[in-house]
């Protein structure tokens, strides 16, 4: 059950309206890097969440601040288009009829489609895709996965803050770059907890069913004859403490592949050879048929 607190996390604050600016915001809230894929990414991982409870409740409860980040930015973004339905108007019949230029970068969605407000959408329009929602089951690979969403969030966020002039926003910005820190330490402090014993990731795999005269090889796959590929990951001991890094020349093993000839229902030519046995749509319609 989620609970709603009418007031923001933070105070959201805007010194002078900037349709433009609004535009940018969008990629914080609906885009790759933006709070609804960490939100959604949080709760999932959480409703998924199988062994120790700690797991589960932090998640949850992360989460659900990330909400709070969706409504902070949703804010921000309707505090920056007061007053654009009127300017657009001025600016339409002042200038060219190239539309583009006459919105000077703005959305024309945030009037047409939002009516001065935030979309579930980037910087471009976008709608935001819940493919980007990463939940595998595995703590350690969520942990990951949750690291890299926080720091490329990081990074939009100081971007954004860099791209305005408007104190308001920069307090804002300031305050979400902060929690992007301590999130970032949060999932890595998970991944220390678990230990070395965590990698590789998932642990449950038996070490003796992977090809290990490969697992912990550098396959060097450059023409030249000195590859500058080399580094902490070609010699010494493997971060997971289980191997010995080591460099080789990427050499096939597999021979040329050999494929059936194809089904005379594909229609492929006939140089292509016809496959003598009952074709792969008979096989489909005896499928959907049973």
């Amino acid at each position: 059950m989620f609970y709603h607190d009418g007031k923001l996390q933070y105070t959201v604050r805007v010194d002078k309206p900037n349709p433009q600016f609004a535009k940018l915001l969008q990629q914080a809230i609906g885009g790759i890097e933006g709070e609804m894929r960490v939100c959604l990414q949080y709760l999932f991982q959480a409703w998924n969440s199988r062994g120790p409870q700690k797991y589960r409740d932090m998640l949850l409860e992360t989460g659900t601040e990330e909400i709070a980040h969706i409504e902070m930015l949703a804010t921000a973004v309707c505090l920056n288009l007061e007053g654009s339905s009127s300017a657009l108007k001025d600016e339409m019949a002042m200038s060219n009829p190239m539309v583009e230029a006459v919105m000077g970068g703005r959305d024309p969605r945030h009037i047409l489609s939002a009516g001065l407000g935030a979309m579930a959408a980037d910087a471009n329009g976008v709608p935001f895709n819940g493919s980007w929602v990463v939940s595998s089951g595995n703590i350690a690979a969520d942990m990951h996965a949750n690291v890299m969403a926080e720091t490329t969030g990081r990074v939009l966020a100081t971007r954004l803050y860099e791209m305005t002039d408007d104190s308001g926003m920069k307090d804002m910005l300031a305050f979400l770059i902060a929690r992007d820190t301590m999130h970032q330490n949060q999932w890595m402090a998970v991944l220390e907890e678990l230990g070395p014993d965590a990698y590789p990731v998932p642990n449950s795999f038996p070490s003796s069913l992977q090809h290990e005269n490969v697992a912990y090889s550098f396959l060097s796959t450059s023409v030249n004859e000195v590859s500058n590929a080399t580094g902490r990951w070609t010699e010494g001991s493997s971060i997971d403490g289980k191997g010995i890094f080591r460099f080789e020349k990427a050499v096939p093993t597999g021979g040329l592949p050999v494929l059936a000839p194809a089904d005379k229902e594909i229609h492929g030519q006939i140089e292509q050879g016809v496959a003598p046995d009952p074709g792969f749509i008979d096989k489909v319609k005896d499928i959907i048929g049973g």
